[in-house]
């Protein structure tokens, strides 16, 4: 098993995970608040702010996939110790790639796109990063019995 992810030792990196899932949640604020400004009369603005948000949630999201999916990530650790739950690791990965995916549809669309469509999307995406997150924390509880805050 990987030191990294020993419960014995486990609780710096626990710390340090959580406070990775307050940066995420921090950066969904802000775009959820980004999108939910006005846009009539001043779209370059709206977008401009929408568009800084974007790419802070999307820093914090390619973060999140190191974290997550790097070769000392804590997907291979949670299967190396609880081999079990690597159906639900599996449905992590796979749902990482569908967020990426948005993201980069969100960001062809801000600068160019209706508000009312940017909105649409911007939800899904965020809608979709709060059940991800609350998946996550469950595998994270699940592995080690550990509780790494599932707030959303």
């Amino acid at each position: 098993m990987n030191a990294r992810w020993d419960t014995t030792t486990l609780a710096p990196e626990l710390d340090a995970l959580r406070s990775r899932r307050a940066e995420l949640l921090e950066s969904m604020a802000a775009l959820r608040q980004a999108l939910a400004a006005p846009a009539s009369g001043r779209l370059a603005v709206w977008q401009g702010r929408a568009a800084i948000a974007l790419a802070d949630l999307t820093a914090d999201v390619h973060t999140h996939l190191t974290i997550t999916e790097g070769p000392d990530g804590l997907h291979h650790d949670v299967v190396e110790i609880a081999p079990r739950l690597s159906h639900a690791v599996g449905r992590l990965t796979a749902e990482h790639a569908v967020l990426v995916d948005l993201l980069d549809g969100m960001r062809a669309w801000v600068s160019a796109g209706p508000p009312d469509a940017v909105r649409a999307l911007g939800t899904d995406l965020l809608d979709r990063l709060a059940r991800h997150r609350r998946r996550e924390a469950d595998l994270v509880f699940e592995a080690y019995e550990t509780d790494i805050g599932g707030e959303t």
